[in-house]
C-alpha cells in the first residue's frame, strides 16, 4: 500500500506513517468501523484512533458517517463510523499497472509491435494535450515552461520549471511524480510521446535526461534557451541525436544520472 494521510508538506515519524496506514488497511478489510472497534483491532487507545481518522478525514482518506441502527434505538447519540473514500481506496495497491501493461502487450503482439504501442502512446498523449496547450499558448514567451509546469501538476504530475545548472543555458522541466510509471518502465513509448508533445508546445527542441520510470527520482527536461523559439505547434523533434542502433527511448544516456 502507498502511505496515505500524508499532507505535502508534512514529514510523519516511520511510526506514525506506519499506524496510519493500519488504521486505513483495516477499514479496507473490514469495512466501515466506529472508533471503538478499530482501538480494539489495532491495539490503541481511542484517542490515538481519533488522532489518524483526524489526519485521513482532512486528506479525503475517510469519510465520517452515522452508524446505521438496526432494531430499537439505544439512547444517545449514534457512533459514528468511518469508511474509505475513492481516494482511499486508491491509496491501496491495485491492479491497474498490470491491466494497462497487459493491453499494451496484447496491442504489440497483435497490432503491429512497438510501432503500435507509439502510435497508441501519441494519440494517448495528444488526447490529453488540449489543456496544456492552452496554457502555454496563453504564456509569453518566457513563461510558457513554467506554464506547462502548472498545467502538468493539475493532473498529479507535481511539476516544476527552472534554470537549468551551468553550463547549460536553459531551463529544466521536472516532474516529481509520474502516474504511469510502472508501464512506462516495459513500454518506454509513453514517455517518448510526452516528450515530443512538451517539444511541439514549446516549439523547440527538448531533451530528456531522467525518468522516474528508469529508477531516476525526478522525470527531468531539458528546454535549450534560444534566440527565436518557435510558435508553439510549429514542428519540432524532441528526441536528442542519436544513432539509428539505439533502442526507442525518450531518455538520453544521461537518464541514470538525475540533476535534479
Amino acid at each position: 500500500m502507498k502511505n496515505v494521510g500524508e499532507a505535502p508538506q508534512e514529514e510523519l515519524a516511520t511510526g506514525e506513517r506506519s499506524t496510519r496506514n493500519r488504521v486505513a488497511r483495516s477499514i479496507l478489510q473490514h469495512g466501515p468501523s466506529t472508533v471503538a472497534e478499530l482501538a480494539s483491532r489495532l491495539g490503541l487507545t481511542q484517542a490515538a484512533v481519533r488522532r489518524h481518522l483526524d489526519a485521513l478525514l482532512a486528506d479525503d482518506v475517510v469519510a465520517a458517517h452515522e452508524q446505521r441502527i438496526y432494531g430499537a434505538r439505544t439512547r444517545g447519540r449514534p457512533a459514528k463510523v468511518f469508511a474509505l473514500t475513492d481516494c482511499g481506496r486508491d491509496a491501496f495497491d491495485q491492479s491497474y499497472d498490470q491491466l494497462a501493461a497487459d493491453a499494451l502487450s496484447w496491442i504489440a503482439e497483435q497490432h503491429g509491435g512497438s510501432e503500435a504501442v507509439a502510435a497508441f502512446a501519441r494519440a494517448r498523449i495528444a488526447a490529453l494535450a488540449d489543456a496544456y496547450r492552452t496554457a502555454v499558448e496563453a504564456a509569453g514567451p518566457e513563461e510558457r515552461t513554467e506554464a506547462l509546469a502548472k498545467a502538468l501538476s493539475a493532473d498529479g504530475y507535481a511539476a516544476t520549471a527552472r534554470s537549468a545548472p551551468q553550463p547549460r543555458q536553459g531551463e529544466q522541466l521536472c516532474q516529481h511524480h509520474c502516474p504511469v510509471a510502472h508501464v512506462a518502465e516495459r513500454f518506454p513509448q509513453l514517455c517518448e510521446a510526452e516528450t515530443e508533445l512538451f517539444a511541439e508546445l514549446l516549439g523547440t527542441h527538448v531533451q530528456r535526461l531522467a525518468t522516474i520510470a528508469h529508477g531516476d527520482g525526478v522525470c527531468t527536461t531539458f528546454i535549450p534557451r534560444t534566440a527565436k523559439p518557435r510558435r508553439p505547434g510549429s514542428t519540432a523533434t524532441a528526441r536528442t541525436p542519436q544513432t539509428p542502433q539505439t533502442p526507442t527511448n525518450a531518455s538520453t544516456s544521461t537518464a541514470g544520472r538525475n540533476p535534479a
